[in-house]
């Protein structure tokens, strides 16, 4: 669980990442988890961008796509869903305790 220091320092790095992803009316499904996990181990901290034909709850899809990919929810703000996991093989960024 990450603390709010460590969330607002996600955030920060976040703010220049461009989307990886995109969710559209076809929501989730399993290929799109396991190319989430894939980026998620390479990179850490990625962007997922909700498009406007997803009528879904943005806060609700966030959660199921945290809880498939393991990871971390930093944030959602507007359309975007900011997502966090530490790479067991290629860590990068080092969370202030």
């Amino acid at each position: 669980m990450l603390t709010g220091k460590q969330k607002r320092y996600l955030r920060s790095l976040a703010h220049n990442i461009e989307p990886t992803f995109q969710i559209g009316k076809a929501g989730i499904n399993e290929n799109m988890v396991e190319q989430l996990k894939d980026i998620l181990e390479k990179r850490e901290l990625i962007k997922v961008h909700i498009l406007q034909n997803n009528f879904e709850d943005k806060k609700e899809l966030a959660a199921n796509l945290s809880e498939l990919t393991e990871s971390e929810l930093v944030q959602v703000i507007g359309s975007m869903i900011v997502l966090y996991k530490a790479s067991s093989e290629n860590k990068q960024i080092h969370l202030p305790s």
